[in-house]
C-alpha cells in the first residue's frame, strides 16, 4: 500500500492536472467558435464553386486538349495521398482518425499495384506513417507559424502540389481532412483534388434550386479558357476549405477530450482521497492499538 506521503503528492499532482485540462477545455471553447464560424463561412463560396465548376464542366468534352488538371496525364498509376492534420496533440482522435482513413486508401491502392507517396500538412498524422512506410513519404508542410488559416496559406499548399504534377510526380491526387460536424462529431474524409472530379449538377454537393431551368449561356472566352483559369483556384479553394474545417475540427476534438480528462481528473482524485483517508484511519488505529498494548503491558 502507498504511503500517505506518496498519496498526497499524487492527489496534488492530479489536481495540477485537472486545472490544466480544464483551462485546455476554456480555450478550446472560445477558438472553437471563431473556428466554426470561419468553416461555416467558407461553405456557400465553396459550393458555389463547385457549381461554377460543373456548369463548366457539362459543356466540355474533357480531352487531350483540355485543361491538364481537369483532364488529367491519361494514367492512374501514381497517388499522392496529401493528409492534413493538426500541429498540435491532446485533440483525442481527432488526427488518428484522418490518419486511419488514409491508411486504408494507401493499402488499398498499394494492394492493386499502384504507387503512392505521401505529403503531410501538419505533422501529428506523420508520426505512424514515420515507423511503417517512411519511404513514400515526399514532403511535409509545416503549418506551425499560422495561428488563423488564410487564403495564402491555402494557395501555397495547392501551389505545392501543383508544381509536383506539373512535374509529372503523379497522376492522382487525393486529399484528407476532417470535416466539422459538431463539437461531438467530426468526419474524416477524403476528396480528390487532381484530375479535378467536377460534380454533377443536381447533387448535394452543389448548389442548384430545385425548379431551376439550365440558362442559355455564352462564354466569351470559352469554356476550356474559362476552366484553365478557375481550376488552379477551385483546387486552393478546397485546400482552403479542408484547412477550416480542420481548424474547427481539431478545436472541437480537443475541447471534448479536455472535458473528458478534467472529468476523469475529478474521478481519480475522489478515488485517491478515499484511499488517503483510509490509509490516514488505518495508520492512526494502528498507533491506537500500540500505545494501548504497550500501557496494558505495565
Amino acid at each position: 500500500m502507498a504511503s500517505l506521503k506518496a498519496l498526497k503528492m499524487r492527489i496534488t499532482s492530479v489536481k495540477s492536472t485537472q486545472k490544466i485540462t480544464k483551462a485546455m477545455k476554456m480555450v478550446a471553447a472560445a477558438k472553437l467558435r471563431r473556428a466554426q464560424e470561419a468553416a461555416e463561412a467558407a461553405r456557400p463560396y465553396s459550393e458555389r464553386m463547385a457549381s461554377v465548376m460543373a456548369s463548366l464542366g457539362a459543356t466540355v468534352q474533357v480531352g487531350p486538349e483540355s485543361p491538364r488538371l481537369l483532364a488529367g496525364t491519361g494514367k492512374d498509376q501514381v497517388h499522392l495521398l496529401v493528409i492534413a492534420s493538426s500541429e498540435r496533440g491532446l485533440a483525442g482522435g481527432f488526427n488518428t482518425n484522418i490518419a486511419r482513413l488514409a491508411r486504408k486508401k494507401m493499402e488499398s491502392l498499394l494492394a492493386a499495384g499502384k504507387t503512392v507517396k505521401l505529403l503531410f500538412v501538419g505533422k501529428k498524422a506523420r508520426a505512424p506513417f514515420m515507423r511503417t512506410h517512411k519511404e513514400l513519404i515526399i514532403g511535409y508542410l509545416d503549418q506551425s507559424h499560422i495561428k488563423n488559416v488564410a487564403f495564402a496559406d491555402a494557395k501555397v499548399i495547392a501551389d505545392e502540389v501543383t508544381t509536383r504534377y506539373e512535374a509529372g510526380e503523379f497522376d492522382v491526387a487525393h486529399l484528407f481532412f476532417a470535416r466539422f460536424r459538431s463539437a461531438l462529431v467530426q468526419e474524416p474524409t477524403e476528396i480528390q483534388i487532381i484530375p479535378a472530379a467536377l460534380p454533377a449538377l443536381g447533387t448535394t454537393d452543389v448548389a442548384v434550386a430545385k425548379d431551376a431551368v439550365p440558362a442559355a449561356v455564352e462564354y466569351e472566352p470559352d469554356e476550356e479558357a474559362i476552366l484553365a483559369e478557375l481550376l488552379p483556384r477551385n483546387l486552393a479553394v478546397q485546400v482552403f476549405r479542408a484547412l477550416l474545417e480542420n481548424a474547427a475540427s481539431e478545436q472541437g476534438s480537443r475541447m471534448t477530450a479536455m472535458d473528458n480528462a478534467t472529468r476523469n481528473a475529478g474521478d481519480m482524485i475522489n478515488k485517491l482521497t478515499i484511499t488517503y483517508n483510509r490509509t490516514r484511519q488505518a495508520a492512526i488505529t494502528k498507533e491506537l492499538i500500540e500505545i494501548i498494548s504497550g500501557a496494558e503491558a505495565l
